[in-house]
C-alpha cells in the first residue's frame, strides 16, 4: 500500500513537525489496515494556525471558534479514484499547530503524540466514522486508540 500525501504548512507560529510526512503516513497505513483497505490511498494534510482554522470553521461548519482538526472527506458512499495512480481519494485534514500544541500540554502528553491523534482521529471521519452518539463516539475512539497503540504512540 502507498499513501500519497500533499502536506502543506500554512503556519509560522511553531517550528515544523519532525518527520511530519511519515507520522501521516504510518497513521494512515494503520487506519487504512484496521478498515481492512489495502488500496493505495491520497489526502493532503494542511496544518495551519488557530486564526485560520476559526476561519474554516466558521465558513464550513457554522461555528465561529478554534478547533483543532477539520475533516473534508471527498467521497459520501464511495471513494473516488485518482486517474494518474489508482489512489483512492480520502479527502483533506487541516489541523492546527497552534491548538495541537497547547492540548499536548494540557493533555500531558507529547506534541507528536497529539499531532498523530488528530491525524488519525481524522482519518477515520474520512473513512466515514463520526462521533454523534455514545454508540459512534465509542467505536470510534476504539478504533483510533488501536491505531495508536499499533504505532506505539501513547501517552
Amino acid at each position: 500500500m502507498k499513501i500519497y500525501i500533499d502536506l502543506n504548512d500554512e503556519q509560522d507560529k511553531l517550528s515544523p513537525l519532525e518527520n511530519a510526512e511519515k507520522l501521516i503516513e504510518d497513521c494512515a497505513k494503520a487506519a487504512l489496515a484496521e478498515e481492512g483497505i489495502t488500496d493505495d490511498a491520497e489526502l493532503s494534510v494542511t496544518f495551519t494556525d488557530n486564526e485560520n482554522i476559526k476561519k474554516l470553521n466558521s465558513e464550513f461548519r457554522g461555528i465561529d471558534r478554534e478547533t483543532d482538526v477539520l475533516s473534508f472527506p471527498l467521497g459520501d458512499e464511495e471513494f473516488e479514484c485518482d486517474p494518474d495512480n489508482g489512489a483512492i481519494l480520502l479527502g483533506d485534514i487541516v489541523i492546527s499547530l497552534e491548538r495541537a500544541a497547547a492540548q499536548a500540554e494540557e493533555y500531558g502528553h507529547s506534541f507528536r503524540r497529539e499531532v498523530a491523534f488528530l491525524i488519525t482521529h481524522s482519518l477515520f471521519h474520512l473513512l466515514g466514522y463520526d462521533h454523534m452518539n455514545e454508540d459512534e463516539e465509542r467505536e470510534m475512539f476504539s478504533k483510533q486508540e488501536k491505531v495508536l497503540e499499533k504505532l506505539g504512540i501513547v501517552r
